[in-house]
């Protein structure tokens, strides 16, 4: 299993949060979301998961996203 964190702008709420972690849920290979409201951040766990992907489905669900952060 791998994962990748990154920094999530605009978020500000539970909705924020209900929002990303559904679209991340759809993207192949996901089999867990972890929003951080408090830090701006998102991890994602999984397998063979696509940076590009995961980085449309947050801009998907409305915000913006900066590069991956290390783990």
């Amino acid at each position: 299993m791998t994962q990748k964190h990154y920094n999530v702008t605009g978020m500000s709420c539970g909705h924020c949060v209900a929002s990303i972690t559904e679209e991340i849920r759809g993207v192949a290979g996901v089999s867990e979301v972890v929003v951080d409201l408090a830090a701006n951040t998102v991890t994602v766990r999984g397998t063979d998961l696509d940076d590009e992907r995961l980085r449309t489905a947050i801009v998907e669900a409305g915000y913006g996203v900066g590069d991956p952060v290390p783990a």
